[in-house]
């Protein structure tokens, strides 16, 4: 590894042993020397210019210059206060143009970004700050009551927004002259990411500068292919690393614009595309289906790339979004551990029902338990490498997620003759019922192309006949009332439409399904 900036040095002691890495396969060039924010934001607004919108926020409509004006400002700020290369600092709040500042001053000084969901609540935060060793805060002072009760939290809390005195942008903008961005190495940690627990106790994937430009330089280079003239929107947070590449990374890459949304409930979202002339949208299939009923009252003409990852792609939701847009959703495999996306296909070589195909730079095999590797054509654990990998701060599960110099996601695929992967469920989604094999999110986008679904979990429940039984809990849309006649209606449409053993034979009608506050389905809360 290179000679790090750090001066406090523990994001680099935790990170696993060498040994413990993933293989990192040959991956674009970069200097010794390299500071994502600097590459991202100075070298951009040079390219692109001073008055070129950078945001489009409730704050206004912010440039690449003023943008670069308030980072520099912040950055002088924190330097001032104490802050040093190498510490660990939490931002805490929705998509907006101070966080996309905030996060920008935290890479240029050299610290290491601690991104958090503004919803969590304090336990969860409490794991955080555990994990991290969080020195500094920075928080909007809307959602101030959860941070406040973390118990056991001995740094120093940073208010922005409210307009106080105390507000970090009134401090930061008394302070002006040329701040230097820290002289960090390409491999100096920038971002610990968490994962969303949607399967228990959070991990901290540990990303450097590289990380940071390489996302830009493989997926987005290769198949998002983002111009200058793009507006960018979508609804994860940036806390998030698929909102992160999204809303912040692909477009300052590419010297494009980007909207972010507080809100982005789909009917919000569908709104603000059309208001702003969004070209380019980043979500989750739910919003992909809650938003195509709207479309006739609202158009989108302006939208040219759709992206869709967090969840499964049914292929129902492709070929209903494509017939009523013309625009073909491009579906990808991602991974808070890999950052972004490593498989995926785009325009004419987009297969509906596929995810696609590796992109390059990346390598990916199908496996068995005992990793031996499985023919083409035969479902079996997913592992990658690429140029990004599972790096976890200390913590006993990286050897869990990486074998063999390989990235396992916990998902079984299929990968084809054609080179295509197609996606068969998460690797605990699987039901074991009488001997089959039924993957839960087969039956669920079976639900899914019933008029009457709106949203569908299966999970597998223990059953003394038959090993596990298919349990589904279905949420119906407006207008459709839970009934019997209506629960045997939705079986038999299962059954017609898979291979009927897979049907659920237990079904509940739910209000709600539990999900992360990144909006990813918790089966395993559904097997309590």
């Amino acid at each position: 590894m290179f000679r790090s900036a750090h001066i406090d040095t523990f994001a680099r002691e935790n990170l696993p042993p060498k040994e413990k890495w993933p293989e990192l396969t040959t991956q674009p060039i970069y200097p010794e020397r390299l500071n994502a924010s600097e590459v991202l934001l100075d070298k951009t607004m040079v390219r692109v210019g001073r008055e070129k919108i950078a945001l489009i926020a409730v704050e206004g409509s912010i440039s690449y210059g003023a943008l670069f004006d308030q980072v520099n400002a912040i950055s002088l700020y924190l330097e001032s206060i104490g802050v040093q290369p190498g510490n660990r600092i939490l931002l805490r709040g929705p998509n907006n143009a101070s966080i996309v500042a905030l996060w920008f001053a935290v890479l240029r000084v050299g610290a290491v970004a601690v991104t958090t969901i503004h919803l969590q609540r304090t336990g969860e935060l409490e794991k955080i700050v555990e994990i991290a060793k969080v020195q500094f805060a920075l928080v909007d002072y809307r959602f101030l009551d959860e941070w406040t009760a973390v118990k056991d939290y001995g740094g120093k809390t940073l208010i922005y927004g409210g307009g106080a005195e105390s507000d970090i942008f009134i401090a930061a903008s008394k302070f002006t002259g040329a701040h230097q961005p820290c002289d960090t190495a390409s491999d100096d940690v920038s971002l610990l990411a968490f994962t969303s627990g949607s399967t228990g106790l959070p991990k901290a994937t540990m990303h450097f500068h590289r990380d940071i430009l390489t996302i830009a330089e493989t997926f987005a280079k290769e198949i998002l292919q983002p111009n200058e003239t793009d507006i960018f929107a979508g609804s994860p947070p940036i806390a998030f690393t698929f909102g992160l590449g999204a809303l912040v990374i692909f477009p300052f890459w590419a010297g494009a614009t980007s909207l972010m949304l507080e809100a982005a409930a789909p009917p919000i979202l569908l709104k603000e595309i059309a208001t702003h002339g969004v070209t380019v949208l980043f979500t989750a299939p739910t919003a992909y289906r809650a938003i195509l009923p709207l479309l006739d009252e609202t158009p989108i003409p302006t939208l040219r790339r759709c992206v869709s990852a967090g969840e499964h792609l049914p292929k129902s939701t492709w070929e209903a979004w494509h017939a009523a847009t013309g625009i073909k959703i491009i579906d990808g495999i991602g991974a808070t551990e890999m950052l972004h996306i490593f498989i995926s296909a785009a325009d004419d070589e987009i297969i509906p029902g596929m995810t696609g195909r590796v992109v390059t730079g990346f390598t990916a095999k199908i496996f068995d338990e005992d990793f031996n590797e499985l023919p083409r054509g035969e479902p079996g654990l997913l592992a990658v490498k690429g140029p990004t990998g599972c790096r976890y701060l200390n913590d006993a599960r990286q050897s869990n997620y990486v074998k063999n110099g390989w990235n396992f996601t916990g998902d079984i695929f299929i990968q084809h003759e054609n080179d295509y992967f197609q996606y068969q469920s998460r690797s605990d989604d699987m039901i074991i019922s009488s001997g089959y094999n039924v993957a839960a999110p087969e039956v669920e986008n079976a639900l899914l192309t019933h008029q009457a679904v709106m949203e569908s979990a299966v999970v597998g429940l223990p059953d003394e006949e038959r090993g596990m039984i298919v349990t589904a809990y279905v949420v119906l849309r407006p207008g459709f009332i839970a009934s019997e006649e209506l629960k045997k209606e939705l079986q038999d449409h299962v059954k017609s439409t898979i291979v009927p053993f897979k049907y659920p034979r237990l079904l509940h009608f739910v209000e709600t399904l539990p999900k992360t506050t990144t909006g990813k389905l918790q089966r395993f809360r559904l097997k309590d």
